[in-house]
């Protein structure tokens, strides 16, 4: 789940081993920063109407983009209930179905907020939904941590392609694309701003897109 951030001709890695490049002159932005920020808000009041008031919620997003997603949702619903909800992250490295596959990947934090998710309403949070075989490595790695009453999921947007029976339960955006297309979402946490790009499609090393 990467940003494209072109510093001039290609990508850097950062620290985290996140790409990022700048906006390419063949890429067009589809959601700009206050889109973004009104369809967080609107996913933020679905949960809250969806889970009677999210009293059993945990907010856990997939990295790297799905965590500063998750902590924005949880000050959303901070504000509309004045009561802080619970978020983390849940790194998927070691449960992808594609490891044998990709060049190796740097392990990253699972941070569970200290009540663990046993009885909870897990809502995992992603910037993209594609394939869903994110998702599923997410499933597989919220099962080794415990037993969620129910998992929903929420992603900024779902540009559709599934290869798995799996839907997102709250979507910022639906964006028909075709394989020949990139999405691309930078958010200000990671990559210096909100937006959401739609591009040609790049070598995989450098999609930031659920797989």
């Amino acid at each position: 789940m990467c940003a494209q951030k072109r510093a001039e001709s290609d990508a850097h890695t950062n620290a985290d081993g996140s790409r990022n490049q700048d906006r390419s002159h063949d890429a067009r932005a589809v959601l700009e920063g206050p889109e973004i920020h009104r369809a967080l808000t609107r996913i933020a009041h679905e949960i809250l109407e969806r889970t009677k008031g999210g009293g059993d919620i945990t907010l856990l997003g997939i990295p790297t983009r799905g965590v500063p997603l998750a902590k924005r949702l949880a000050e959303r619903i901070h504000r509309v209930e004045e009561r802080s909800v619970p978020w983390g992250a849940l790194d998927i490295t070691m449960y992808r179905d594609d490891l044998h596959l990709a060049p190796a990947r740097a392990v990253g934090r699972t941070e569970i907020p200290s009540d663990g998710i046993d009885g909870s309403i897990v809502v995992l949070v992603d910037d993209v939904l594609f394939s869903g075989r994110s998702v599923r490595a997410a499933l597989d790695a919220l099962n080794d941590l415990g037993r969620p009453r129910a998992v929903q999921l929420a992603t900024l947007v779902d540009r559709g392609h599934r290869q798995l029976p799996i839907r997102a339960d709250y979507v910022g955006k639906n964006l028909p694309t075709s394989l020949r297309e990139t999405v691309t979402v930078t958010l200000e946490e990671t990559d210096g701003e909100d937006a959401v790009l739609l591009g040609p499609t790049r070598s995989r090393s450098s999609q930031g897109e659920d797989q």
